[in-house]
């Protein structure tokens, strides 16, 4: 095999090893984009953060091609091996201040009012459905339906529970949804608005969900408001966990939060509130027995 062919050889095979490597990196680039980006989330209003957000990022990108596209090109098509000589008259120039200034004035104003409608939607708490009242607690949270006559403690899990603690044995990859799951999850209704009123018993606690693109701070003795409509086609399970460090079980005070159809979850108020009621009357059952016998005996 002449030179002149092996050489060509070799560029072919590095010519494919590149493409290879080149291939491999933007597969793997495409798939950790999801995990790189702010996700969309699930809720009218998280999509509306997501479109700011990505309105945002490409007017960034769009800034940075034009101001770095303009600097590559001035450092290689005026370089000082073209003969490219510094311009010493050009020491101030009026005309250029002011478009440097108002333009990125014109950039900023553009980018303020969406973020304006953004800020306003977020604390719009008008055409509420329903009020649910969290309170947080070390280390659970408890759900108060405002006017429904149903409110329960959310708290780690069983399994998770066991498994955590130390020397118990238990393999935590068996244990399904390990430390995100609880006992009793929140639910609520698809489609409709649903507000949040926030606060804490002990120590500051946080609210998040992930998927529905909001946080908020539990403040004993304070009321924080957010507000979470979930579209109607996105029925589900969807978790998340305290994000304000307060105390030694912080991180075992997970949030599960089950979204239903709203026939769904009219019944499972109903069956809710029917065993709320028997709850609180079962205590009471006993004592009237009790007080009742002494009047039978001296009939």
């Amino acid at each position: 095999m002449s030179f002149q062919m092996k050489n060509r050889h070799a560029r072919r095979v590095l010519q494919g090893a590149a493409a290879s490597l080149f291939a491999t990196l933007a597969s793997v680039a495409h798939a950790g984009w999801d995990g790189l980006n702010m996700p969309e989330g699930v809720t009218v209003l998280s999509k509306k953060i997501y479109g700011l957000h990505m309105l945002i990022l490409w007017i960034c990108v769009a800034i940075g091609v034009v101001v770095f596209g303009a600097m590559i090109y001035s450092i290689i098509k005026f370089r000082k091996s073209k003969g490219a000589e510094a311009d010493k008259t050009l020491v101030h120039s009026t005309k250029v201040e002011i478009v440097w200034t108002v333009i990125p004035i014109l950039i900023l104003v553009g980018m303020a009012v969406p973020i304006a409608e953004r800020l306003i939607d977020i604390e719009d708490m008008t055409g509420v459905d329903l009020n649910v009242k969290v309170t947080g607690y070390q280390w659970k949270w408890e759900y108060e339906y405002l006017g429904q006559n149903v409110s329960f403690f959310s708290t780690l899990k069983r399994d998770s529970d066991a498994a955590r603690q130390l020397g118990s044995g238990v393999d935590v990859n068996t244990v399904p949804n390990y430390l995100l799951d609880v006992d009793n999850p929140l639910v609520i209704p698809a489609g409709q608005k649903v507000q949040f009123l926030l606060t804490a018993q002990d120590v500051i606690h946080a609210w998040w969900v992930p998927a529905f693109g909001m946080k908020k701070d539990a403040i004993p003795g304070y009321v924080n408001h957010i507000w979470v409509q979930v579209e109607a086609d996105k029925v589900g399970t969807y978790r998340g966990q305290c994000a304000e460090l307060c105390g030694r079980d912080h991180g075992f005070m997970p949030i599960v939060v089950e979204v239903k159809s709203p026939a769904e979850f009219d019944e499972w108020l109903r069956a809710k509130q029917a065993e709320q009621k028997l709850a609180d009357v079962a205590p009471n059952a006993p004592a009237v027995t009790a007080s009742a016998a002494p009047a039978a005996i001296q009939q």
